[in-house]
């Protein structure tokens, strides 16, 4: 058994390499990747330029349904994936990461219009007068009408068509404004 060194390492020692834990997230980084390449959906798959044994392989993991016989055919798929390196998923990588920018973006999008729509329930005129101010063109006495059913359609536990309706015009008007 060697005896501790603590003398300090010249730069003339050799490189151990990646440390086993570094391997482990490599790898598992791997097979969340190829997770989310089986749960695309298979008409985007020709679009990533992905090896052509890697297409295939993804193909019999998505055929497999039984929990364990997946799981086991995904890690395969991972197995298959480390041997051609990270070069050959740089496309795949950045179209699910725009995936997930564009996600997130519509998710803002829509929690601003539902904002927008509960100021328009809860600030009555002032809420009103700022949407009518923005867009003149609007049907004021529609818009009106509907904020009075959507206010009563959620006292009452009705179905909440009007509150809908108005979601779909502020949609429709955030839409044209964008054009």
């Amino acid at each position: 058994m060697k005896p501790f060194d603590d003398r300090p390492r010249d730069e003339d020692d050799e490189d151990l390499g990646p440390s086993r834990s570094e391997k482990r997230r490599n790898a598992l980084d791997i097979l969340k990747l190829a997770g989310q390449l089986v749960e695309l959906p298979p008409s985007r798959i020709p679009k990533l330029n992905l090896p052509e044994d890697i297409v295939d392989e993804i193909g019999r993991t998505r055929k497999v349904t039984s929990h364990i016989a997946r799981k086991r055919q995904l890690a395969f798929l991972a197995k298959q994936m480390r041997r051609h390196g990270d070069e050959a998923f740089v496309d795949a990588r950045a179209a699910l990461g725009e995936d997930r920018d564009r996600q997130r973006q519509e998710a803002a999008h829509m929690h601003r219009l539902e904002a927008r729509r509960e100021r328009l329930l809860e600030g009555g005129d002032v809420a009103l007068g700022e949407l009518f101010d923005e867009h003149p063109d609007l049907d004021r006495q529609h818009l009106r009408s509907l904020v009075r059913q959507a206010k009563a359609e959620c006292e009452a536990n009705k179905p909440l068509h009007a509150f809908r309706e108005i979601y779909r015009i502020l949609k429709e008007l955030e839409a044209s404004a964008g054009e």
